[in-house]
């Protein structure tokens, strides 16, 4: 006779009731948490032996589609098992151990009812005994187990064998998905010393739209229709953020808004975007095979996909040397494109990509890289989980030039938050004033924005200071607009009489027809500053020749001896004397290379 019917007889007869007979006193029952513990020790037992017997009989079951009669041969097999060891059990407890065991032949055992809860973000599987989830932003355990690591292991191989993976001591982690697109990693021994782990990212079997994002407190929804207008003017977005908060589903999107005219390439590691596009390319990258041979990266897929005629190409997740082609790609006619990073900070996000460019063994120098970024990269969309379990767009980031070698990045829009209410942290997406320099591309893309820019302020014709066009590769597609005359801008100079010397602030190389910085090297430029130079000093009654000393502010001070060719060309003989500073930033953000200023005699 089994332990557990023994038990059971035992404790039967410890609770029969006494009609006076005079019997011996039964021994103290156990405390109720001590016979809790000690039946589910023996249904654990139970439950390893019947699904052992399940699994050497699965091969036939396996061939069984129908989930009916899956369920019905599974319930023979069960009563079968129970009847000839004879097993006591509840009804409730046959139905839940038959439930297990269907799951476990047609299904992922204890991974299924939370597969199936919709209130669960993510799975965690610490070794077969410690499950974990994440509902409404908190982590939380469950009372499911697995029964042993083997029961883990065979999980596994049934998430991955059907995408040609593989998982061993050889190859301990795996990136795999599931049919309805929840990324999966798993990682066994030797990696890990506490037993197999599982992590699940669980995706909506219905892709998450503005409408939800706006519900669940994400942005609002004018900030999305922000993002909108960026993604139609075909602006360059990376969505950073760290682990969790919310980067792949602020993707997905964002991508919504790409128009249905488009050509989209999509690369990832393990397919999880959620486009709604009839017109995508989805391609997948290729772990090795048992040979070391055959893996496809996402460099490789980016290359390839240069020669599939994209309008855009979204990256899942740049991690390392794709960062390159993703930048390549963002800067040669893929306009538009999207990727995902993770970093604490826009900044950060900036210099973990120069970290991905250098990852590829090119010795390339730090200034190129940086230029590279500055050029394709337009906007950073930073996301945040809170310590509320939000998850919150809490940067929205302008990338607009480099200067001293560093990548100037602006917010336009910040989240300030405003309080606390029933633990939920509150606030809101605000501008910061600032506007950025691609507004011009929402009127060349024919793109009509709401009275008001959400709440960018308007130019300023007031204000003095060059006025920035945006980067290089949009100028073709944008109308300039000529200076207004009443404005000092950096660069133009002032003349001041006084004792009698005129005095001339820093004069730079702008062309005083159109009012923009001169393209060109040095020579060009510093020619450019001395016939603006003349021109104003003639303008004051003075001219080059009464000029008694000069100041001149170097970009490069390595370029000081091409400046001064030209500058004896203009002074021959006793040319003034002087002396060299360096350059403000505002004249470095103008594009200048050189600036002069002079003093001269009336």
């Amino acid at each position: 006779m089994s332990l557990l019917k023994r038990f059971e007889q035992a404790q039967a007869r410890a609770d029969a009731p006494n009609a006076g007979a005079v019997v011996p006193v039964p021994p103290p029952a156990l405390p109720n948490p001590a016979r809790a513990a000690t039946r589910e020790a023996l249904l654990r037992d139970f439950r390893l032996r019947l699904q052992n017997e399940v699994m050497s009989a699965s091969d036939s079951l396996l061939d069984v589609s129908d989930a009916t009669d899956l369920r019905s041969k599974v319930e023979v097999i069960a009563d079968r098992i129970i009847g000839a060891h004879g097993f006591a059990v509840t009804r409730d407890e046959r139905l839940r151990l038959i439930e297990e065991l269907v799951g476990e032949i047609g299904g992922l055992g204890p991974l299924d009812p939370l597969l199936r809860d919709e209130t669960i973000t993510e799975i965690m599987v610490n070794g077969p005994s410690h499950l974990y989830i994440e509902r409404g932003g908190k982590i939380q355990r469950v009372d499911s187990a697995f029964l042993n690591d083997e029961h883990v292991l065979r999980i596994i191989d049934r998430i991955i064998t059907p995408l040609g993976r593989r998982i061993d001591k050889l190859s301990p982690r795996v990136d795999a998905r599931l049919p309805d697109g929840s990324r999966v990693n798993a990682v066994i021994e030797p990696l890990s010393l506490v037993g197999p782990v599982i992590t699940i990212r669980k995706f909506p079997a219905k892709p998450i739209t503005v409408d939800d994002l706006v519900r669940f407190g994400t942005a609002t929804a004018e900030m999305f229709d922000f993002l909108k207008a960026c993604v139609e003017a075909r602006l360059n977005v990376f969505v950073s953020g760290g682990t969790g908060s919310g980067k792949t589903t602020t993707l997905n999107v964002l991508s919504a808004f790409i128009p249905e005219d488009e050509r989209i390439v999509t690369i990832e590691d393990a397919a999880e975007l959620q486009l709604r596009q009839v017109h995508i390319v989805k391609l997948e990258s290729r772990p090795p095979n048992l040979e070391g041979h055959g893996e496809i990266t996402i460099r490789d897929l980016l290359r390839n996909a240069l020669h599939m005629r994209p309008d855009r190409i979204i990256v899942g997740e740049c991690r390392s040397g794709e960062a390159l082609d993703m930048l390549q790609a963002m800067t040669t006619g893929q306009d538009g494109s999207l990727s995902t990073g993770h970093a604490n900070t826009p900044a950060d996000m900036l210099r973990r990509l120069e970290t991905m460019v250098l990852m590829t063994g090119y010795e390339l120098p730090l200034r190129a890289i940086r230029e590279q970024i500055a050029s394709a990269v337009d906007l950073i969309v930073h996301t945040a989980r809170l310590k509320d379990g939000s998850r919150k767009v809490v940067n929205i980031t302008e990338v607009y030039g480099i200067e001293d070698d560093e990548i100037l990045i602006q917010d336009i829009f910040v989240y300030e938050q405003t309080g606390v209410r029933d633990g939920k942290i509150e606030g809101v997406l605000k501008p910061t004033g600032i506007r950025p320099t691609f507004m011009g591309k929402f009127k060349a893309s024919g793109i009509q924005l709401p009275p008001g820019e959400f709440g960018i302020p308007a130019e300023d014709p007031t204000r003095s200071g060059p006025v920035r066009q945006g980067k290089g590769r949009w100028i073709a597609g944008e109308t300039l607009q000529p200076p207004d005359a009443s404005r000092l801008p950096v660069g133009y100079g002032r003349a001041v009489s006084a004792g009698g010397m005129v005095y001339v602030s820093s004069m730079g190389p702008v062309d005083p027809e159109t009012g923009q910085v001169i393209s060109g090297a040095m020579k060009e430029q510093t020619r450019q500053c001395l016939g603006n130079l003349k021109a104003r000093l003639e303008a004051a009654g003075s001219s080059l020749d009464k000029v008694v000393w000069a100041n001149w502010s170097l970009r490069d001070p390595a370029e000081f001896d091409t400046f001064n060719e030209e500058w004896v060309r203009w002074f021959p003989g006793d040319a003034p004397i002087g002396q060299g500073t360096l350059m403000p930033p505002l004249q470095r953000r103008a594009g200048f290379r050189i600036s002069i200023g002079v003093i001269a005699e009336a």
